[in-house]
């Protein structure tokens, strides 16, 4: 931690989703003086049941609405914005594509321009995914790589770093972009998702389900890490105005397949449960993972915790959230 962020006023948007609540603990234990956007009411999100909701401000409304992004960054005199705010899952995106696109284009439009009219925003961060790089001919991604999504989740996560870019350049706009593999953790309730489904299937003594052949190789990255990693890029961007306009990968570089990362769970939880193979996963890439060479290189970061530590601490929360729950 360092002293940057005492008292600093950060607007979030996706505060009330799974990434956003860790970033949010991190935000609060280093000081800031976080506002956060929050379209749905969510009791069972993290945030809701630790009660740590209650100790920031918060603005209700949808990211879609730039009326109240413009209000809510002027009235709060807002310094840093950091949008998470998205829809984040492909099979949603694949049955809602025009939901998507609004929440994630429209929406990351709408904030890029309420950023561009406000008199006090120094710093963007726009959380974006590996996804935007589509399909490549060869891997790992790296930054210089042409946005080519196909698919509407891809589609989405490309349009709004274009869009990122455009208004850094045009305008000068303060804006960098995080791009990051899978995030796992705990607080996760989607549990279509690989590594929560997994860990509640376990617990209750069922058949883990793995909707692909298995083979499917994917970056996967701790929730911890994510939120440290926009927080660390928004530092160096307040010092460093050549990083306008950027993206960066964060990634701990281990690709690891589908079937791999539920056996390291099925092993880690000491279960001799055999998962159930569907293959029915429909416009997914078959291989995506990451580079992080530029974000060592430019901003130092580190991952803080390994792929098999991660797994440990998620598992856990899952045990102590079920314990509570049942």
């Amino acid at each position: 931690m360092t002293s940057f962020w005492l008292d600093r006023p950060t607007f979030i948007t996706g505060a009330t989703g799974f990434v956003g609540g860790w970033l949010l603990k991190h935000l609060i234990k280093a000081g800031a003086d976080v506002v956060c956007l929050v379209r749905d009411w969510v009791p069972q999100c993290e945030l809701v049941r630790s009660g740590t909701l209650e100790s920031v401000r918060v603005v209700r409304g949808d990211v879609q609405d730039q009326a109240v992004l413009e209000r809510a960054l002027g009235e709060c005199e807002i310094d840093t914005v950091i949008h998470l705010a998205a829809q984040t899952v492909v099979n949603v995106a694949n049955r809602n594509p025009l939901s998507t696109f609004k929440t994630n284009i429209q929406g990351t439009w709408s904030l890029l321009e309420s950023c561009r009219r406000s008199s006090t925003v120094k710093q963007v961060i726009i959380a974006s995914s590996d996804k935007a790089y589509g399909d490549q001919e060869s891997l790992p991604y790296s930054e210089g790589m042409p946005l080519q999504g196909r698919h509407p989740y891809d589609v989405s996560k490309s349009c709004a770093d274009l869009l990122a870019t455009a208004y850094a350049a045009t305008y000068a706009l303060p804006v960098a972009v995080t791009r990051c593999g899978n995030f796992f953790g705990g607080g996760d309730l989607n549990w279509n998702r690989l590594v929560p489904g997994t860990i509640r299937s376990v617990l209750r003594g069922k058949r883990p389900v793995i909707r692909s052949d298995g083979d499917y190789v994917r970056d996967y990255l701790y929730v911890e890490d994510g939120g440290a990693a926009y927080m660390l890029l928004a530092e160096h961007l307040s010092d460093n105005p050549s990083l306008r306009g950027q993206a960066f990968n964060f990634s701990n570089e281990v690709r690891i397949s589908v079937r791999e990362v539920v056996e390291r769970i099925l092993s880690l939880m000491g279960s001799a449960l055999e998962p159930e193979v569907r293959n029915e996963a429909l416009n997914e890439i078959r291989q995506q993972f990451l580079a992080a060479t530029k974000a060592r290189d430019v901003l130092g970061w580190r991952p803080l915790f390994s792929l098999d530590e991660g797994l440990r601490r998620t598992i856990q929360w899952y045990s102590d959230y079920f314990a509570e729950t049942s």
